[in-house]
């Protein structure tokens, strides 16, 4: 059965300080794949795996002066992730992180965001 985590109990954090403002976070890790075809014909016959890519995004109210400061420094971080709903959780740890861009965006009708994108080792999901 599939499970129903809330972002009300959830809880991110980046280097075990909790993200004040947290909107969302995003995440998608993907492996670069090539077909090796046989000769004569058009099937393939193996796959070769390389290398496996991990980006996300945090979009955040307003601002994050940790985030600002980890961007302007170049400087690697880790973030932790606890999804929650009732009794249940999983954690997500991202691993050698760094921020590649920010972007503030901010209607009239809201308030601001800015959108930290992050490029990260590995994630790991338990």
């Amino acid at each position: 059965m599939p499970q129903i985590y809330t972002a009300f109990a959830s809880e991110v954090k980046v280097d075990d300080e909790t993200i004040e403002g947290l909107q969302s976070i995003e995440y998608a890790h993907s492996k670069s794949r090539s077909d090796i075809g046989a000769i004569g014909t058009d099937r393939r016959i193996a796959v070769y795996f390389g290398l496996r890519v991990v980006t996300g995004r945090l979009n955040v109210a307003s601002g994050n002066a940790r985030l600002d400061g980890l961007l302007e420094g170049n400087q690697a971080f880790s973030i932790s992730a606890t999804l929650r709903h009732g009794e249940a959780s999983r954690q997500l740890a991202f691993e050698d992180c760094y921020l590649d861009q920010k972007r503030f965006a901010m209607n009239s009708e809201g308030h601001g965001e800015a959108i930290y994108e992050f490029t990260a080792s590995a994630v790991r999901e338990e």
